[in-house]
């Protein structure tokens, strides 16, 4: 089942789950995505992008090759703007920031990542505090580059840890039962159309 927030004969905007794989990976037990099930919706369907599996909200799908690749080329000219919500420990300070801190693949911890400034890709985030709940932060995360991970090492790199990381939150425990980090807002210009279009999914904790 898939939640549909737009469709046309180009592009399908979706909404996804947390702990939902983006495409399939290898083994029966992985075969489940998102990809998978707009494939079988639709017939032909072609991932734009990826969300961690952990991570809820929205996800762009292509319905052709040839939006794939329109689509493909505004992710890497960065004309397609995101912003994340999380929940993170602490109370963060400051009313917004940015975060340059390279990452790259913890070998011995895969599918880990780190902050190395030897090796490291370069790596951008920002951030702006939307409220304090409960000696939380409720945070918007704008990822300037798109690195696996990134909002959530960037974050631990602060020392407000996002709630519920698996990898990465040294507070968690067996009542957290997801990571609260959701894709909330994306904009960009439509592959055929070129209209400017916004799509919003409201977070859900």
């Amino acid at each position: 089942m898939l939640n549909v927030l737009y469709e046309d004969d180009w592009l399908v905007v979706i909404n996804k789950p947390a702990n939902c794989l983006s495409v399939p990976g290898r083994g029966p037990d992985k075969y489940d995505s998102i990809l998978t099930r707009a494939v079988e919706h639709y017939g032909e369907a072609h991932a734009i992008h990826r969300l961690d599996c952990a991570t809820s909200g929205i996800i762009l799908v292509a319905r052709t090759l040839e939006c794939q690749k329109r689509m493909y080329a505004q992710f890497r000219e960065r004309h397609v703007e995101k912003e994340y919500q999380a929940l993170v420990r602490g109370k963060v300070a400051g009313q917004w920031g940015e975060i340059r801190k390279p990452l790259r693949c913890d070998w011995d911890q895969r599918p880990r990542q780190m902050i190395c400034t030897q090796w490291g890709k370069d790596a951008i985030t920002r951030w702006r505090p939307i409220s304090i709940e409960e000696g939380c932060t409720r945070i918007s995360l704008t990822p300037i580059t798109g690195r696996s991970h990134q909002l959530r090492v960037h974050m631990q790199s602060l020392g407000h840890s996002i709630i519920g990381d698996e990898f990465y939150d040294p507070e968690k425990t067996d009542m957290d039962t997801r990571l609260l980090l959701h894709a909330y807002r994306i904009e960009f210009f439509h592959p055929f159309t070129k209209a400017w279009i916004k799509f919003v999914a409201p977070c859900p904790f």
